[in-house]
């Protein structure tokens, strides 16, 4: 057996050119393009940046690699010719002075290496993982957090399906203790059986290493080349996952069955992995008119996804076919009914059709929802009866539906013309009409013969209203160029230009000649029918509500909710048919949050992130496999005590794993020593620039803004347009219309005033004590402090002009739109430096909110050591933005609040400990006070002092004052507090030098704003909360 060895120490030197290897091949992966030379232009080009090189490569594909005579003659280079937009489409004058004129708009090379942009641009985090910078912590493991698994060529497929595995803990026990005797070792003779032990061998020592190494990734060489040889495909093919799963399941019930064998030959109903992942289903049907039944096993359940809005749907579909209505003759049709159900059950979503038309097979990219918990009831065989009476009702339900559809459509598009209307709308129209008065009486033109008869009886009186409301729907059918009744509103094309003066609305059309008794008459005919109609459509659309929300609990009946099942993995492709990458989400049940392995990449994901990366429609990425365990499962999952049972599987290892896994955490060492030894050597004079240092020291540098920054102004605001991803994302969705009428200048067009419009009614609200609109975008800042225009709409244009909207093709169309204008923007129309500074007080804004919820988070845990430094920092760098404007800061009473309050309470426990007399508690006073509560001090007394903070002063000072003189003080006391006194008496003469708080977790704006309204209604409240 050759097991699955780590780098040895000549590779370790190499580090860096075997993680270009893994960039290469995941390029590959993405993209299906199998040339290296190529590729490695391509990552070259992007600065090692994986997610650029892909945008780059892709735009090739699309513009299909076509390059002018001039252009250079190698072949990754594309076309310089720039594009010229369509005559006559004006650009949005918000957009300033320098992209406002049409022209020409030249186009950069996809691929230039000099490109400033490319330089100066910020790394994403998706690449960091790869070693950017090869340090001991790059590929260090820290603590006890799931380990990676590298990518050792097209192999995201084998790391998604083993860690989704791997997190069962009853199949890692089976798989970590799988033994055979050795009698039964040297029976096997069979090529497949030896074939099916080395891979068990080989799946046991890459699991002993995720269990216990010290790296922050593995290795699965061995284990992946023994599955690649089974498959027919060539090496560089990338697997399918329900094919391999099927596979791997496949070797793993063979190998298991040897063991089973020993007591049980051919019983594989003792086999531990059929015991695991494989159930029964009963068919029952009618075929050609004849009755049958069978009784079938699954593993993974195929389920179609076309068609189907979410997951019970789907299994809806699959469990029913045809008609089996047994009031009537049917000739075909049948129901599955799950007899048996395993503890881990996996769905085969079907994502993938072959187009006849095309030849090849496409990728179905439909949205299909599915729950964290589903229950299976409906579809066991011991409810057939019950189930199939909900079946009955649901088909009644569905059927009433469609006739009140019906119904209420004929209401809402009323009509015998091609374009139809509202009903009450129409009768509201009439009475407006009758009811307008001409403001200049018209006669008729002479001989024209059109004077309305003077009615005379009731009956004619009616048949004028009916006459009117007839010629309402002909007007409504002839459509707004032959006179609509409302007026139309300004043109898309209006409001990209400056707006002329309106011209002078017409007079409405009137009646000419309406007597008081013929208005009366009409008018309360119209308005009885209208009131009839109008509660029609109440009743019909109530009705309508009704039978949806018999439909939606039509199942939610006790006796079909005991058997729970609860989403454990969820297997995710991203890209085409041919092409892509897989990746995995899987519910950590000690952190009781998701997780998501992306190869090496370990990292805490949420529901919000699955669901948009899961659920498709939105992106080339979908769910294709999910994977639900029982309650009984889920209850043998490790629960807080995580670790404790961790190190009880490690102490549980085979003596030959233990020695395994000792081995290579030894050889980690020595290759970690090995490599800090080449690295001393290598140029000793260099020393860390001014630059790193202060990168390193900066309080900038955590999760709101990053300090490389500091060069870059486009590196802060390019975060700040990351954030506003899915608004942004939103605002292109909604512009498809105008995308396929009107092309991608106009779609643009469209989503910048959406957002634009959006933004600023939110900058608008007035502000509340527990909702703060400016965490949710930059925008709102920029709007409420009066920001220059030219700043606003170069902010909005840049969240257009983000890389990480490469979605499809109107989004990709739209952000190079927004790039190449963007480039059109030169010094003259916007002072970057100004625009820099902006970005840096909203992320320090964000970075005061942040820590002003953790201080009172904090505080209201009784944390005040640390609340205190929270509460600090916010205080002092809030003092900053608001000396620029009120709305630039957070409330300073409100911090100042609560640092007065932690303040005291400090105070409190460091006199409590420090009149002890016991010699650890005096310390731990000592520290307090030397720590915190004179620098605390020392900074309240240096800003314009408020009454309550010089009461407070005062209220501490006093404290301290009253243990002079006391007698159940020893000497030894009294001198420290002689000590301690001056200090705290006059504060001005201490140099204070705060304490960086611990670095937070960085939230989204969606997540702040929640935890803002959280934190600030608990202080209302009065009541502690814990926002995670």
């Amino acid at each position: 057996m050759a097991p699955c060895r780590p780098l040895s120490p000549p590779h370790l030197v190499s580090l860096c050119s075997q993680d270009c290897q893994m960039l290469l091949n995941q390029l590959r992966e993405i993209t299906g393009i199998q040339d290296s030379a190529f590729l490695q232009a391509a990552l070259k080009a992007a600065n090692g940046d994986l997610m650029e090189a892909v945008t780059f490569l892709m735009e090739e594909r699309a513009e299909g690699l076509v390059g002018d005579a001039a252009a250079e003659p190698a072949p990754w280079e594309g076309s310089a010719a720039g594009k010229q937009p369509p005559p006559g489409e004006a650009i949005n004058p918000l957009w300033g002075a320098g992209i406002s004129r049409p022209g020409h708009v030249s186009r950069r090379r996809p691929l230039e290496a000099h490109s400033p942009e490319n330089k100066n641009r910020p790394k994403r985090k998706r690449c960091e993982v790869w070693g950017e910078k090869p340090k001991g912590s790059d590929w260090r493991r820290v603590g006890d957090w799931p380990v990676g698994m590298k990518n050792i060529g097209n192999t995201c497929w084998f790391s998604a399906v083993i860690q989704s595995l791997f997190q069962l803990p009853e199949f890692r026990r089976l798989v970590l203790g799988y033994s055979l005797p050795q009698n039964v070792l040297e029976s096997c003779r069979s090529r497949t059986g030896k074939r099916n032990i080395a891979f068990m061998q080989e799946l046991q020592c890459l699991f002993t290493l995720m269990l216990g190494t010290r790296r922050k990734f593995v290795d699965p060489t061995a284990a992946v080349e023994l599955l690649r040889d089974a498959f027919r495909s060539a090496e560089e093919q990338q697997q399918d996952v329900s094919e391999f799963t099927h596979k791997l399941l496949d070797w793993l019930e063979d190998a298991f069955q040897l063991a089973v064998n020993i007591k049980s030959p051919g019983d594989k109903s003792e086999n531990p992995m059929v015991q695991l992942f494989y159930g029964t289903f009963l068919t029952e049907g009618v075929h050609e008119g004849k009755t049958f039944s069978k009784l079938e096993t699954f593993g993974q359940y195929p389920l179609q996804v076309n068609g189907y809005r979410n997951l019970s749907e789907c299994l809806e579909g699959a469990m029913v076919e045809g008609e089996m209505d047994g009031a009537q003759v049917v000739t075909y049709g049948q129901e599955r009914w799950f007899t048996k159900l395993p503890p881990v059950l996996t769905f085969e979503l079907s994502r993938f059709e072959f187009n006849q038309s095309l030849g090849q097979p496409e990728k179905i990219h439909t949205r299909l929802e599915f729950p964290q918990m589903i229950y299976m009831d409906r579809y066991l065989y011991c409810r057939k009866e019950l189930v199939q009476r909900k079946r009955e009702e649901m088909k009644r339900l569905k059927e009433e539906m469609v006739v009140l559809q019906q119904k209420l459509e004929r209401y809402l598009k009323f009509g015998s013309g091609p374009a139809r209307f509202p009903l009450p709308e129409m009768l509201r129209y009439v009475l407006e009409f009758i009811t307008t008065k001409p403001s200049v009486a018209v006669p008729p033109a002479p001989g024209t013969g059109t004077a309305l008869p003077q009615p005379h009886r009731s009956q004619s009186l009616l048949s004028t209203s009916w006459v009117l409301l007839c010629s309402v729907l002909e007007r409504l059918d002839a459509g707004p160029e032959e006179g609509a009744l409302l007026p139309a509103g300004p043109s898309r094309q209006q409001g990209w230009s400056a707006s002329p003066q309106p011209p002078q609305t017409p007079e409405p059309p009137a009646p000419r000649l309406v007597s008081e008794e013929e208005l009366r008459l009409v008018q309360g005919c119209l308005q009885r029918w209208r009131a009839e109609i109008e509660q029609d459509v109440q009743d019909l659309k109530e009705s309508i509500a009704r039978v949806q929300l018999s439909m939606e609990h039509m199942y939610c009946d006790p006796l079909l909710q005991q058997v729970p099942y609860r989403l454990h993995a969820v297997l995710v492709h991203e890209g085409q048919a041919n092409a892509g990458h897989y990746w995995a989400f899987v519910y950590h049940q000690p952190r009781k949050s998701w997780l998501k392995y992306n190869d090496i990449s370990v990292t805490e994901s949420s529901w919000e992130e699955l669901e948009r990366d899961s659920f498709g429609g939105l992106r080339n990425a979908s769910a294709y496999c999910l994977m639900y365990i029982s309650d009984s499962v889920s209850h043998s999952l490790p629960g807080e005590e995580g670790v404790a049972e961790a190190q009880e599987e490690l102490e549980a290892l085979s003596p030959e794993l233990r020695h395994y896994l000792q081995e290579d955490n030894w050889r980690l060492e020595q290759e970690a020593e090995e490599w800090e030894e080449e690295q001393s050597c290598k140029m000793p004079q260099m020393e860390p620039s001014p630059a790193s240092e202060l990168q390193e020291l900066s309080s900038e540098s955590g999760p709101d803004q990053p300090s490389t920054c500091q060069q870059s102004p486009r590196c802060l605001s390019s975060e700040h347009a990351r954030m506003a991803q899915e608004q942004t994302a939103q605002a292109i969705a909604n512009t498809a219309e105008a995308y396929e009428k009107n092309g991608v200048e106009a779609a643009l067009c469209e989503a910048f005033h959406e957002e634009y419009s959006r933004l600023y009614l939110l900058a608008k609200e007035t502000p509340s004590p527990r909702n703060d609109t400016r965490l949710q975008h930059v925008l709102i800042y920029l709007l409420q402090n009066n920001a220059p225009q030219q700043v606003v709409e170069r902010t909005l244009l840049e969240q257009f002009a983000d890389r990480n909207l490469s979605y499809d093709e109107r989004s990709i169309s739209i952000m190079k739109v927004a790039r190449a204008k963007l480039r059109e923007i030169g010094p003259d129309d916007v002072d970057m430096e100004e625009y820099k500074r902006w970005h840096e007080d909203y992320s320090l804004f964000r970075k005061v909110s942040v820590y002003l919820l953790t201080g009172l988070e904090l505080y209201q845990n009784a944390k005040y050591r640390e609340a205190l430094t929270y509460l600090l920092h916010a205080y002092q760098s809030n003092a900053r933005l608001l000396r620029k404007g009120p709305r630039r800061g957070i409330s300073e009473p409100l911090i100042a609040l609560y640092r007065r309050n932690c303040l005291l309470k400090l105070n409190e426990v460091a006199a409590s400990l420090f009149i002890s007399r016991e010699e650890d508690g005096v310390a731990e006073g000592m520290v307090i006070l030397n720590e915190l509560v004179i620098p605390c001090m020392h900074l309240m007394s240096s800003f314009e002092i408020s009454r309550e903070d010089l009461d407070a002063l005062e209220a501490t000072r006093s404290r301290w004052c009253s243990y002079l003189g006391r007698e159940d003080m020893d000497a030894k006391l009294q001198m420290k507090l002689g000590e301690l006194l001056p200090r705290l008496l006059d504060c001005s003469t201490e140099v204070v030098v705060l304490k960086e708080p611990p670095k937070i977790r960085p939230n989204s704006p969606y997540d702040l704003c929640n935890r803002f309204a959280a934190v600030m209604e608990s202080i209302h409240g009065a009541s502690a909360v814990t926002v995670k």
